[in-house]
């Protein structure tokens, strides 16, 4: 290819050692062949093609080999991510930004799993710190408008949820009383009593 990258199949015949049908080969011992570089390269490369699943496993494997490799522990991270395995996602991003706290992208990574995992307080502060480092990244702005809207919508700052809403808890008996509604047992009569 002309930027330099190569192709996904390996660029030559099966014969010259590059994977066959995309499969990349492996040992005897089922261990993917090449080195650490190769598995980084080639699960970036499935990543990038929409295979999270099968990117996660090469990468795990590069991480597992150099666990202090910044570059590949993130990549799993957006492979874990994208495969649905937030809390691992999480625990990766985390480390990453725990190794370098200026890198927006592990912060962005680190708040929108943790938003995944419904813990928004941990997403906004995250969030927050990427949106500080990069405020011309449009997803990372947007990413923290919608944890702050969801932390903002469970505080209640946009009313009481109407019954039938997601999320919606009706109240316990006798509560209408102390909230200023009608007594239990009141049908809407509210006659003087005779006495």
């Amino acid at each position: 290819m002309d930027d330099g990258q190569e192709r996904v199949d390996g660029g030559g015949p099966t014969g010259s050692g590059g994977p066959v049908g995309g499969v990349p080969p492996q040992s005897r011992s089922g261990e993917p062949a090449g080195d650490v570089y190769d598995w980084f390269r080639r699960g970036a490369q499935l990543l990038a093609q929409g295979h999270p699943a099968a990117a996660e496993q090469l990468l795990a494997r590069a991480v597992a080999a150099e666990p202090h490799s910044r570059s590949i522990r993130e990549a799993l991270a957006r492979a874990q991510f994208d495969a649905g395995s937030y809390a691992a996602a999480l625990e990766n991003f985390r480390a990453v930004a725990l190794a370098d706290p200026s890198d927006d992208y592990a912060q962005f990574g680190w708040g929108v799993a943790a938003a995944r995992l419904g813990d928004f307080e941990t997403s906004a502060e995250h969030l927050a710190l990427a949106v500080a480092m990069r405020p011309e990244t449009d997803h990372y702005r947007t990413a923290l408008r919608q944890t702050r809207a969801t932390l903002a919508a469970r505080a209640g700052a946009y009313g009481p949820l109407l019954p039938g809403a997601p999320g919606y808890l009706a109240p316990p008996p006798g509560e209408a009383d102390r909230a200023g509604g009608e007594p239990d047992g009141a049908e809407g009569d509210v006659r003087p009593a005779d006495g």
